[in-house]
């Protein structure tokens, strides 16, 4: 018994530094770019179009990279919801839960999650080679689709997975057709759908790979699909690589910003988890 309460101690002890290594990085992290952003990160940066002379250090802001990260994760978004919620009604409303098809489908998915984002940008730059297309807010919006539908459809499957066959049953006793019984679903995983959501949006502005080969860079913000694009990443990217001070001081500014904004989602997801898992268990 002495040993077993000594074991669980020693493991105890391994959580809680593995979770203040953790918190040490991410404080790190924080502590590094606000101290080095935080005095260029203002209003009139985050609002104004970048000047003439704005990676020489003078006038100017990132309106361009924040204008240009926020078409692009709404389009994807909605893009992806499009096409992440009907797979999802089929894996758990119209295939069995043994099915051998509904298995092989989550495996491919679970293999789509893990593929890092530039293999996502060159596969969508081939495809533009192909088509004939110029780096583009379409192009950015195609990779970003790509790179979150996986996280969609495991984080919406995870839920609708857990939905009680005996709802289903009872849906279908009362002459409902599956077609019907998917609203019963969607009412059940909305937090869920919610969550995916903000989970994929956190992913999507804060990727600068794919978009690296596909969106381009301006310092304007785009009236069309065929014009490129700045993204809040590769404005730090671009701006971090200058030799000049204030232009690394605003880079990092964007970088604050843009840990902000992820952060910002990522509390939101956990309160609406939270609050999905106490009504289930009401």
């Amino acid at each position: 018994m002495k040993y077993r309460f000594v074991e669980e101690k020693f493991f105890n002890l391994l959580m809680i530094l593995a979770m203040l290594v953790v918190f040490g990085f991410f404080a790190s992290i924080l502590w590094t770019i606000a101290k080095a952003g935080f005095r260029s990160l203002t209003w009139e940066m985050i609002t104004q179009l970048p000047g003439g002379g704005f990676y020489l250090g003078k006038e100017g802001g990132i309106w361009n990279a924040v204008a240009g990260s926020l078409m692009i994760v709404t389009a994807s978004a909605l893009l992806g919801l499009i096409i992440s919620i009907p797979i999802v009604f089929y894996l758990n409303v119209y295939l069995k839960k043994t099915s051998r098809l509904a298995w092989f489908t989550r495996l491919s998915f679970d293999v789509l999650f893990g593929i890092p984002s530039i293999v996502y940008g060159a596969f969508a730059f081939t495809l533009m080679i192909f088509f004939g297309l110029k780096t583009s807010l379409l192009g950015g919006i195609l990779v970003i689709t790509l790179l979150i539908i996986p996280i969609f459809v495991r984080s919406m499957d995870e839920i609708a997975h857990s939905v009680s066959k005996d709802l289903l049953d009872a849906v279908y006793s009362l002459g409902a057709t599956r077609l019907e019984a998917c609203k019963v679903v969607v009412r059940q995983i909305a937090p869920g759908i919610a969550t995916a959501t903000l989970l994929s949006v956190g992913r999507a502005i804060g990727d600068a790979a794919g978009v690296l080969f596909t969106a381009g860079f301006t310092d304007s913000i785009p009236t069309s699909l065929d014009q490129p694009v700045a993204t809040l990443p590769l404005a730090v990217f671009f701006q971090l690589s200058s030799p000049i001070p204030e232009v690394r001081e605003r880079a990092c500014a964007a970088a604050l910003l843009l840990t902000l904004i992820v952060l910002l989602l990522s509390i939101t997801g956990r309160l609406i988890t939270g609050c999905f898992s106490k009504n289930r268990m009401k």
